[in-house]
């Protein structure tokens, strides 16, 4: 993917909102990456704050979502991953800030 797409992609990811934190999940690092092959289906691989996170599904269908208004995204998947685990260190000044966490 190129480094537009890329930023596109993230960019649109920056809409999907954690219901429980209010912030969206590239500010709060839940995102790990995101590839697309050549016919443009992607996977993002991401994790959650919490394992057995009861709003998952909610979150999974919100990144579909939201890439499905990318040109070039054809099929989405989400790769839901526990290691490396998410830590308060993967969040952005923004997250943290906006969560009242010191820096």
């Amino acid at each position: 993917m190129d480094t537009a797409l890329e930023e596109n992609v993230m960019g649109a990811l920056e809409n999907v909102i954690d219901p429980e934190l209010g912030i969206d999940i590239v500010n709060l690092g839940l995102v790990y990456g995101a590839d697309m092959d050549e016919e443009g289906n992607t996977t993002v691989t991401m994790t959650l704050t919490a394992m057995g996170c009861p709003l998952a599904g909610h979150i999974e269908q919100d990144v579909k979502r939201v890439l499905a208004d990318i040109p070039e995204v054809n099929e989405v998947t989400v790769n839901i991953v526990w290691n490396p685990p998410w830590t308060k260190d993967r969040m952005s000044r923004y997250a943290k800030i906006a969560l009242g966490i010191p820096d």
